[in-house]
C-alpha cells in the first residue's frame, strides 16, 4: 500500500471544514445567486431584511447569514414577533425589571441583551406592533435601551436580521409600519423566490427529504417513480418548501416496499401575487375580521381584537369604518 501524498505545507491531519452553504438544498439551481448575495454580505455588520412567501426557507438564509460571519462563535437568537401581545414582546426584546408588572417576580434578560456580540433574528418583523417600533429603531441606531421598568441604558452590540411575509412598503404606505424603521431594516434586502419559481430545486428537495425521513423513521425507500415526481413538478406548493416536507414526510409513512408512493396531491391553483390594492385591502379584512371573531368581537382590551392585532384600538376602528367591516348586532357595545 504506498503512502498518501500531501500537498506541500498542508498536514495530512488538515481536513477543510465544510462551509454552511454547502449542507442547503438548491444551492446549485433557484438558490445560486441569493447565496452569492449571503456571501457577500455576510462577513460584514448590515442589517439584512428577508423577504419572500411563508414556508420559502427565510430562517435558514438568516442561519446562514449567521454561520458566515465574524459573529458565528456567539449567539444566534430568534424572535417571532407575530406570536406575542405588545406588552409580552417588548419584555421579550428588552429585558424587564422585578416588579416591573403584575406577575415579574423576577428580573428577566431580554433577548437582546442574550444576542450581544451575536445575531438577532426578528422573524415576522412586518407583525411588529407599531407602539414597540420606535424603541426597535432606538437599538438599531445607537445600541441602547432601557429594559421595562429600568432606568438603567444597556449598551449592545447585535447584528440584526428580520424576515417577514408582508409588503412592508405597501404597509409603510398605509401606515401600518413605520417609514424610518422600514429604511433602517432594508439596508441590504433579500428576496426568497417561491418554490414554484424553483422547479430545477424540487427534485432535489425531494430525494433530500426523503432521505433524511426515511433515516429517521428506519426505512429504506430506493425508488421515487418517475410518475410521482412528475406529479410533484407541476404541483404549484402554495406552502413552499414547508409544504413539500410536510408532504414528503406524509408519503414516507404510506410507502412500502422501498418505493415512495405518497397520497395524491390536493387540487389547487397557483398563487396569486398580490399586486393591487383591492387584493391587499381582502387580505386586511380577512385578518381583522379573525381577529375579531377569535375575541368575540371584543375590540379593546388586553384580549381584544386590538390588542391580537397588535393596533391601537382607534386605529382599528379606522381600518373597520375604512373596510366596511361592522360588529353583529348584538356586539356593538363592545
Amino acid at each position: 500500500m504506498s503512502p498518501t501524498i500531501c500537498p506541500p505545507d498542508e498536514p495530512a491531519a488538515r481536513k477543510r471544514e465544510p462551509s454552511f452553504l454547502e449542507s442547503i438544498v438548491g444551492r446549485r439551481g433557484g438558490l445560486r445567486s441569493i447565496l452569492a448575495q449571503v456571501e457577500a454580505v455576510a462577513p460584514t455588520n448590515a442589517t439584512i431584511l428577508i423577504t419572500g412567501e411563508t414556508g420559502t426557507g427565510k430562517e435558514v438564509i438568516a442561519r446562514a447569514i449567521h454561520e458566515l460571519s465574524p459573529r458565528r462563535n456567539r449567539n444566534m437568537v430568534k424572535v417571532n414577533c407575530a406570536a406575542m401581545p405588545a406588552g409580552l414582546l417588548e419584555s421579550e426584546l428588552f429585558g424587564h425589571e422585578r416588579g416591573a408588572f403584575t406577575g415579574a417576580v423576577s428580573s428577566h434578560l431580554g433577548r437582546f441583551a442574550l444576542a450581544d456580540r451575536g445575531t438577532l433574528f426578528l422573524d415576522e418583523i412586518g407583525d411588529m406592533p407599531l407602539e414597540l417600533q420606535p424603541k426597535i429603531l432606538r437599538v438599531l441606531q445607537e445600541r441602547e435601551f432601557e429594559p421595562v421598568g429600568s432606568t438603567r441604558t444597556t449598551r449592545v452590540d447585535v447584528r440584526i436580521v428580520a424576515a417577514t411575509n408582508r409588503d412592508l412598503r405597501q404597509m409603510v404606505q398605509d401606515g401600518e409600519f413605520r417609514e424610518d424603521l422600514y429604511y433602517r431594516l432594508n439596508i441590504f434586502p433579500i428576496f426568497l423566490p417561491p418554490l414554484r419559481e424553483r422547479k430545477r430545486d424540487i427534485p432535489e428537495l425531494v430525494k433530500y427529504f426523503v432521505e433524511q425521513f426515511a433515516a429517521s423513521m428506519d426505512k429504506t425507500i430506493e425508488t421515487i417513480p418517475e410518475e410521482t415526481m412528475r406529479s410533484i413538478l407541476s404541483h404549484p406548493w402554495p406552502g413552499n418548501i414547508r409544504e413539500l416536507q410536510n408532504y414528503v414526510a406524509r408519503g414516507v409513512i404510506l410507502s412500502t416496499d422501498g418505493v415512495f408512493e405518497p397520497a395524491p396531491l390536493e387540487r389547487c391553483e397557483p398563487a396569486q401575487v398580490e399586486t393591487s390594492n383591492s387584493t391587499l385591502e381582502d387580505k386586511v379584512r380577512k385578518e381583522i375580521l379573525a381577529a375579531c371573531q377569535r375575541a368575540n368581537w371584543k375590540l379593546g382590551g388586553p384580549r381584544g381584537a386590538a390588542a391580537r392585532l397588535g393596533l391601537k384600538r382607534t386605529t382599528l376602528f379606522y381600518k373597520m369604518r375604512r373596510l366596511g367591516i361592522t360588529p353583529p348586532l348584538d356586539h356593538w357595545a363592545d
